[in-house]
């Protein structure tokens, strides 16, 4: 009885759509709200999905960030379901160990990947799999009996899987992303939002000559900027994240970010100018 309940609890959630869909229409299938004893929990929306994600913990969210950032990347998809559940309770036979089960029923329950990505290769787009763990836990032997089911479920269809722990995920380099994330399209900002287009790209191209070679801070050219374009302050602040995560300028981003301080841009991409302003 027991049994049949599970199973119609998770024919649900595959119906309600869960662990289905891509972009914006993908579904985790654990949610933050599913999960309220865990504590380090963070939605954040996406640049390249447009929804918003569901990271249960600090270093997954670090991870999704670098992930945001790579030109590589096509589609990021958490908390990605091992689905038909029965594939994961055979290998799990197969290989003499226990199947996740809920702790309270004692059901079998839905093993889940961290990330699912797809990214652009040579032969056009393909999925990789992700688990990410602190290097500490691995020492654990129930959670690698647990990666070897998760390993072998991808490998018998064919999908690179690995696992990325805390020592692979540069925090200073998260950090710094969502720092600049929600700049991605400048004209959402509150006080851009009744400039015309021309009006943008021409403070846009005025901030860039004005940062190169410049060694004050950047909060000191961007105060100047702001009151020399009778600008809110604030403004020279925004079109500078915007330049970074739209790799219009680069700089050191394995240094965390410090306005106050003087950030030296180590190039400028003409062709994302372009692009970037176009798209305003």
């Amino acid at each position: 009885m027991a049994k049949r309940k599970r199973t119609h609890d998770i024919e649900k959630m595959i119906k309600d759509g869960y662990g289905s869909g891509v972009g914006a229409e993908y579904k985790p299938w654990i949610k933050i709200q599913d999960v309220p004893s865990l504590g380090r929990v963070t939605r954040v929306k996406g640049m390249k999905t447009q929804r918003q994600h569901e990271f249960l913990s600090d270093m997954e969210r670090n991870y999704f960030y670098i992930l945001e950032f790579s030109d590589k990347v096509l589609d990021i998809r958490e908390q990605y379901p091992l689905l038909p559940i029965e594939d994961t309770i055979d290998i799990a036979d197969e290989l003499g160990l226990k199947h996740p089960k809920n702790p309270e029923t004692g059901e079998d329950i839905v093993m889940t990947t961290d990330f699912l990505v797809t990214i652009s290769s040579e032969d056009g787009p393909k999925n990789v799999a992700r688990t990410i763990k602190s290097k500490e836990d691995l020492l654990a032997k129930r959670i690698i009996e647990k990666f070897e089911i998760e390993r072998v479920y991808w490998e018998k269809r064919g999908i690179d899987w690995g696992i990325v722990t805390d020592q692979e995920i540069d925090k200073n380099i998260a950090h710094n992303i969502s720092f600049i994330q929600s700049y991605k399209e400048i004209h959402n900002v509150d006080v851009f939002n009744d400039m015309d287009a021309i009006e943008i790209q021409d403070m846009v191209y005025e901030f860039i000559k004005r940062i190169i070679d410049n060694e004050r801070s950047v909060r000191c050219i961007a105060t100047e900027f702001d009151k020399d374009m009778s600008l809110k302050s604030g403004c020279g602040l925004s079109i500078y994240k915007y330049l970074i995560i739209n790799k219009i300028i680069q700089i050191d981003l394995s240094q965390k970010i410090d306005v106050n301080k003087n950030i030296p841009v180590l190039s400028v991409n003409d062709a994302e100018i372009k692009k970037a302003v176009e798209a305003i």
